[in-house]
């Protein structure tokens, strides 16, 4: 238990860090609602728009220490630096598989960006223009706090459900884990394209859809395979990737 709290904590400070990078990202006032904007100034409304991702995080968190180790899923370095067990993966084993994914993950995600870029409406690709995502909100929140909420928290208790009713963990255990984040990853997306999009297309929702789940599932493989250390740093490497290609090729 004492280990367990430990664990707990320190994955709490870490994806912390990943929600109060989000006060990096300025919010468009001029679309809230006058009763919001006349109530709150613009700091205070960034300060609450953490809530929601921070009480996620929270449960996320409490679920994957939980039940983590009883799915065989792995935080190798993290509980080594914690002295809660030896790693049976080593950091630089996870340093070399995130690498090698992340820049997989981001190359393959800007390959379907410019793809389906002439597809785009104007609507959405305004969108991208209005609310800038910074570096530093995508490395810390995107590679972190996504991390310990899709796959810690999501992916493990998908998983654990699965092995509670089969009483076997077997490789189709992990895949359906693994495919069920990504894509509840990917449609997590969808509420602000139809709130921005009056009608968005089947394109619209596809490249939604694919670009989000593709990263997922190399991000779910690695916390299978690698654990979730690796996961974080192939989503952080990824953005990096992403990053250069929008430079490049003038995508959104």
């Amino acid at each position: 238990m004492v280990h367990k709290l430990k664990l707990g904590f320190a994955l709490f400070l870490i994806g912390a860090l990943g929600v109060l990078s989000m006060l990096t990202v300025e919010i468009p006032m001029g679309d809230l609602p006058k009763v919001v904007t006349d109530r709150f100034t613009a700091q205070e409304i960034k300060w609450l728009t953490l809530l929601n991702p921070l009480l996620l995080m929270i449960i996320a968190i409490l679920i994957g220490t939980a039940l983590h180790d009883k799915v065989n899923l792995q935080i190798p370095s993290i509980k080594a630096l914690l002295k809660i067990e030896t790693p049976q993966i080593s950091f630089k084993e996870q340093l070399k598989s995130g690498l090698i994914l992340g820049i997989l993950a981001g190359t393959l995600i800007t390959l379907i960006a410019s793809f389906f870029q002439s597809f785009l409406p104007a609507e959405f690709i305004a969108l991208g223009s209005k609310v800038q995502i910074t570096p530093t909100a995508r490395l810390l929140y995107g590679g972190i706090t996504e991390e310990l909420l899709m796959r810690f928290g999501f992916m493990t208790l998908v998983v654990w459900i699965i092995f509670k009713i089969s009483k076997s963990l077997q490789n189709s255990t992990y895949i359906f884990g693994i495919l069920m984040s990504s894509l509840l990853f990917a449609a997590g997306h969808l509420p602000v394209v139809f709130n921005a999009v009056a009608n968005p297309s089947a394109m619209l929702i596809a490249y939604i859809i694919l670009g989000n789940a593709t990263a997922g599932i190399l991000f779910g493989w690695l916390f299978w395979k690698k654990g979730l250390e690796a996961a974080m740093l192939a989503h952080m490497v990824a953005h990096i990737v992403m990053m250069g290609g929008e430079s490049l090729l003038n995508l959104q």
